[in-house]
């Protein structure tokens, strides 16, 4: 077992241990150990989802970012890029890297960013402002295909000091994503997809990994600073979309969809 291989099972083994409620931690070590493991310097996890109905000149084919977790949050300027593909603005606009992060169907996809794009991009205003700008200057992803309408990316960086990602870890970069489905599948269930109508707002959320850690509504009440009747209205919300009536059959759903 060479050195990747024995970090990549010791830090599945730590998500493995970390409780159900605890969503948002678990996605910052997921983040910190992989930076940890292949030397780099940020992480993001994030999640595209598939509109129902596209027109036939969205260059993105229906894919919308729905959420992103950076383990450090850049500045604003990332969010203004971004915006570009929520609102699905079309060439000249829409630079290349997001149509090439966006196409294809494969259901597991490994990239390096020096090898996904031209030579000639890295010398344009987008490498500059979005990656240089900020910090970043190369980055290894997986997109991971959680159904055919929603996907996982997660991405790691390396700074402007450190050399550049070799082609010799995209393979152990595939193996710490591949053995992740069932965390990708779990943290889309706490923020509402995959089986509910509707998404959850992130007070919902809260109030849902509250439930599923076994706090009563008065204690997420007081924990949250809510009356009693906003939580319980929460609580009734976050049921309606799940299609259950109660805690043990939101419970049971849970556990189902996890299996």
């Amino acid at each position: 077992m060479n050195n990747h291989t024995e970090k990549i099972y010791e830090l599945w083994d730590e998500l493995g241990s970390i409780h159900t409620e605890q969503g948002d931690a678990a996605v910052r070590h997921l983040l910190s150990g992989l930076c940890a493991i292949f030397n780099a310097q940020n992480a993001c996890w994030a999640v595209l989802v598939r509109l129902p109905t596209k027109k036939p000149s969205d260059v993105f084919n229906g894919w919308r970012p729905r959420f992103e977790h950076y383990l450090h949050q850049p500045p604003e300027i990332v969010d203004d890029a971004l915006d570009t593909v929520r609102d699905a603005k079309l060439p000249p606009e829409v630079d290349i890297s997001y149509i090439t992060a966006a196409a294809g169907d494969d259901p597991f996809l490994i990239r390096h960013l020096f090898e996904s794009l031209p030579p000639e991009w890295f010398a344009g205003e987008h490498y500059r402002r979005h990656y240089l700008d900020i910090g970043h200057a190369d980055h290894l992803s997986a997109r991971i295909a959680i159904n055919e309408d929603v996907r996982v990316y997660a991405l790691i960086y390396r700074d402007l000091i450190t050399p550049r990602f070799t082609a010799d870890l995209k393979e152990p970069f595939a193996l710490a994503m591949r053995g992740l489905k069932w965390f990708h599948r779990q943290q889309l269930l706490s923020h509402g997809l995959l089986i509910a109508d509707a998404p959850l707002t992130p007070t919902e959320r809260n109030i849902l990994l509250a439930i599923l850690g076994g706090q009563t509504e008065k204690q997420i009440a007081d924990s949250m600073g809510h009356s009693h009747n906003t939580t319980h209205t929460h609580v009734k919300s976050i049921y309606r979309k799940f299609g259950v009536n109660n805690r043990p059959a939101l419970t049971a759903l849970w556990l189902g969809k996890l299996a």
